[in-house]
């Protein structure tokens, strides 16, 4: 069963792909600073420190972030 902060998450992420697919779209920022964001906000959880527990979801966090890169799912492509 999702948790409250799961579909807070799920509602941030959401937020965050709109957002910059928007500032794409607006030539506010061009594709590859898109990504050079999303590529710095991985780096953030895969060097992050803590607990066994926390090192998993950093790491689930990372792997989130660079499937949403391979995808492309905040820029859009032709």
């Amino acid at each position: 069963m999702s948790t409250a902060s799961e579909h807070a998450g799920q509602a941030a992420l959401s937020i965050c792909e709109a957002l910059l697919l928007a500032m794409n779209d607006r030539g506010l920022l061009p594709e590859h600073e898109i990504v050079g964001v999303l590529r710095d906000a991985a780096a953030t959880y895969e060097n992050a420190v803590g607990t066994e527990l926390e090192m998993e979801r950093h790491r689930a966090v990372a792997e989130m972030i660079n499937t949403i890169i391979a995808g492309g799912n905040s820029v859009r492509r032709p």
